[in-house]
């Protein structure tokens, strides 16, 4: 099995120097928008492809680093410090001895690949320092060398596969280019040299035989000008073949329809076939139904001989396919963020906790853990009274994941270092509940705040009620019979919340414990 080992980027869009040491299975790549997770797929994809035409077309002006940019037209403009873009992907040793060498920045005998946009100071030395001179002088990429090669210094171009990969992008998934490209892929994927030779000279012997008995009628009736059909490049067998599914050609398909095609026909290894090596797959949860995407995490949870690199922003994806294989990617951090390290019992939580909020919670810098849905309608508001701002206002997130799973989303936050803030009731028992149960995971970035009263404050509500006594008997007295305002709260938490939100929130007294949560958050 062929697999990528490493990957490092220099100057290339968001990263001025990133690594990531892949998975030989499943990598899954989160972050937030403009992260860089789909500019991590991208990178692995060019260079794979190896095509110079396709890397001039994206344009340099558009790959390369915008800070390094900057900060060399800001300099002296010496040409020592134009800076280099370049993708390298480290490949593990599968006897390909084109591939092996020292050429990487590693400087380590290992199999590889690499692509290099650097300035042609020597050919063009005396263009770009008169280009620099100007006084609103631009960046040179028109002086830019673009090059492929691998990591024994050999020079490849896009004719030269030596991975077999393919890429699933939602956001082009309907577009023509992107259609025959994979059609493309897929087809050098299922066929040999030899077939693909013997199956374009069949379909030009076609077209000829088309020509001479089907348009025959036709063109005797007519002088030199006759009709004909296209036999060029842009009209060879490649070009012209379509998937189809049921004898419908699947880019007439809905475009979540089409991404769970082409993956699930991807991952289908036909017999004595070249395997796919690869399957990059940009937010495969675009377009899809909730069914379907679990249809297509369990086609991908089957592959076992296919490196797959994923980016997405669905809390199914990320948990269904084991959060081991998961890396956190922020602009904030230079490095990925791996949550290799978490504890296998909270992974597998996670794979089977229905409605988790994972990725809310992973894409947060501090978060306030609530235990219900009453807590959850309540706290926002209390907040906005005590501080005249709204929680979303000031990048805190209120989640509610039930009692029960808070040590799971404290194992995250102890992995990842998110300020989370837990508020619970103590149900009796403040220093079991809320002190003990949590002993290893309180410090300087989680905290646990309850009611320290085991007597008659063992739940939010309680402590609402006592602390706004007046309020609660005016929103539930009138008309109870045998519970007590009190113990209709209980019974009935969240309608009780929703009440008070709409009919009493501006005068609602919270409870301290949850005074001290809010300061402590803010800190």
């Amino acid at each position: 099995m062929k697999y990528i080992e490493k990957l490092k980027l220099f100057n290339f869009k968001r990263f001025d120097d990133f690594e990531y040491v892949a998975r030989e299975k499943r990598n899954i790549f989160i972050g937030d928008n403009e992260a860089g997770k789909s500019t991590i797929l991208q990178a692995i994809d060019l260079v794979l492809t190896g095509s110079r035409s396709r890397v001039e077309n994206l344009g340099l002006e558009t790959l390369f680093n915008q800070v390094s940019v900057l900060e060399f037209l800001n300099g002296d403009k010496k040409l020592s410090d134009l800076p280099r873009m370049a993708i390298e992907i480290f490949l593990n040793d599968h006897g390909e001895i084109w591939l092996d060498g020292k050429n990487n920045s590693d400087e380590v005998t290992c199999h590889g690949l690499k692509l290099v946009c650097e300035p042609m100071i020597d050919e063009y030395g005396q263009e770009i320092e008169s280009a620099l001179a100007n006084e609103q002088a631009l960046f040179p990429f028109e002086y830019y060398n673009i090059q492929f090669s691998t990591f024994s210094g050999q020079l490849y171009t896009q004719n030269r596969k030596f991975l077999n990969h393919i890429f699933i992008d939602s956001s082009l998934i309907g577009t023509e280019y992107a259609t025959r490209q994979y059609t493309k892929s897929l087809y050098e994927a299922n066929t040999s040299l030899v077939e693909r030779h013997q199956n374009s000279h069949a379909y030009r012997h076609t077209k000829a035989t088309f020509t001479s008995e089907s348009l025959v009628t036709l063109n005797d009736a007519l002088d030199a000008t006759k009709f004909d059909l296209k036999n060029d490049g842009k009209s060879n067998l490649e070009q012209d073949l379509m998937i189809t599914q049921g004898g419908i050609p699947v880019a007439q398909m809905g475009k979540g329809k089409q991404c769970f095609i082409k993956t699930e026909f991807a991952l289908q290894q036909k017999e004595g076939a070249r395997p796919i090596d690869l399957i990059l797959i940009e937010e495969p949860e675009n377009h899809l139904s909730h069914l379907n995407m679990k249809k297509l995490i369990n086609e991908i949870e089957k592959a076992t001989q296919t490196q797959i690199i994923i980016a997405t922003h669905s809390n199914s994806v990320c948990s269904r396919l084991d959060l081991h294989n998961a890396s956190l990617i922020s602009p904030s951090k230079k490095d990925p963020v791996s949550l290799s390290d978490l504890p296998d019992d909270t992974a597998s939580y996670f794979v089977k906790a229905p409605n988790n909020k994972i990725l809310e919670f992973i894409l947060s810098a501090k978060v306030i853990l609530v235990e219900g849905d009453a807590e959850y309608m309540l706290v926002d508001g209390m907040y906005e009274k005590l501080y005249s701002e709204k929680l979303e206002d000031t990048n805190i997130h209120v989640i509610s994941v039930g009692g029960t799973a808070f040590k799971r989303y404290l194992d995250l936050a102890s992995l990842l270092k998110i300020k989370t803030a837990v508020t619970r009731d103590n149900d009796g028992n403040y220093q079991s509940n809320c002190v003990d149960n949590y002993a290893g995971y309180v410090g300087d970035s989680i905290q646990v705040f309850s009611e320290t009263n085991n007597a008659n404050r063992t739940t939010l509500e309680k402590c609402i009620y006592q602390d706004n006594t007046a309020l609660c008997d005016e929103l539930f007295a009138a008309g109870r019979r045998t519970l007590s305002v009190e113990d209709y709260m209980l019974s009935n938490k969240a309608d009780a919340a929703l009440t008070i939100l709409d009919a009493g929130m501006d005068r609602l007294e919270a409870p301290d414990y949850i005074k001290q949560a809010f300061e402590w958050i803010r800190g």
